[in-house]
């Protein structure tokens, strides 16, 4: 899913509705820094709002979800795109909490056994593997380049991880 370009329609929208960000907030029940982080697409709205704000923007779930208008030859294909975009982000959410459980219990590994054997460094190579893969997945369905950033930060400490592990066993 194009957050920008979601963003970007919300807001077209919005305006052609003569609203202002915060008519549209307190229509939604949201606050104005809401309605401007989805606008500016840096985030998307909670699933719950979509179909209040396709009523009051006039248009279609499966619109806003792709992020322009659809003609009606097109509804079909875009509501299968919508649908698989929104599966897997909501895969990708509810495995974050498995992600951050694993990264708190591998960290808490990594101090204890740190100071005692340097094998736990497998532990840190597992998680900064984990991290990196789970990081770069966010960023193919959000398009925030943040998450590459931070992918490529874990890519780099699992490649230190692994040439101190080698040192080590070598």
């Amino acid at each position: 899913m194009d957050q920008e370009k979601i963003g970007k329609f919300i807001a077209e929208k919005r305006k052609s509705k003569n609203l202002t960000q915060k008519q549209l907030a307190e229509k939604l029940g949201v606050s104005i820094n809401a309605v401007s982080k989805w606008e500016r697409g840096l985030c998307l709205m909670d699933m719950s709002l979509l179909k209040p704000l396709s009523q009051i923007l006039g248009v279609t779930i499966n619109e806003i979800l792709s992020g322009e208008e659809i003609k009606k030859e097109d509804i079909i294909s875009k509501t299968d795109e919508n649908i698989v975009n929104l599966t897997e982000l909501y895969d990708l959410k509810s495995s974050r909490i498995g992600v951050d459980a694993f990264t708190f219990v591998t960290l808490v590994l990594l101090i204890y056994y740190g100071k005692k054997d340097m094998n736990c460094l497998r532990f840190a190579m597992i998680w900064f593997i984990y991290r990196m893969t789970y990081r770069y997945n966010k960023y193919k369905y959000t398009k925030d380049k943040k998450e590459i950033r931070i992918s490529v930060f874990y890519g780099i400490f699992f490649i230190l991880t692994t040439v101190i592990f080698l040192k080590q066993t070598l």
